[in-house]
């Protein structure tokens, strides 16, 4: 399962064409939500469950998109967050259905 295509729609969604034939999007800010870095995933456990995060416009803004091996991809944010890696099979999960 490789992309074929990423790009950002109207600066609301992540849309990835696979090599599967499976289009999906994702949410912008879901995305940023989500992020797996360790920054995020403590700041998630420090603040609960409960905590609902609201982001800037430079929060939400992607200004690049770059391979990570052949498993995941790499956002450099316009805020300069850019320590999330995003495999695959998360951002399969992370579809909007």
């Amino acid at each position: 399962m490789m992309p074929l295509q990423i790009k950002v729609i109207d600066n609301m969604y992540l849309y990835i064409k696979w090599d599967d034939g499976n289009n999906i999007s994702i949410k912008l800010v879901n995305l940023r939500r989500d992020c797996p870095c360790a920054i995020c995933n403590s700041d998630r456990e420090q603040k609960g469950s409960k905590y609902i995060p609201i982001y800037s416009g430079e929060q939400l803004k992607i200004k690049n998109i770059h391979m990570i091996g052949n498993y995941a991809v790499g956002i450099d944010w316009a805020d300069e967050h850019n320590t999330g890696i995003y495999d695959f099979a998360i951002l399969k999960k992370m579809a909007i259905q």
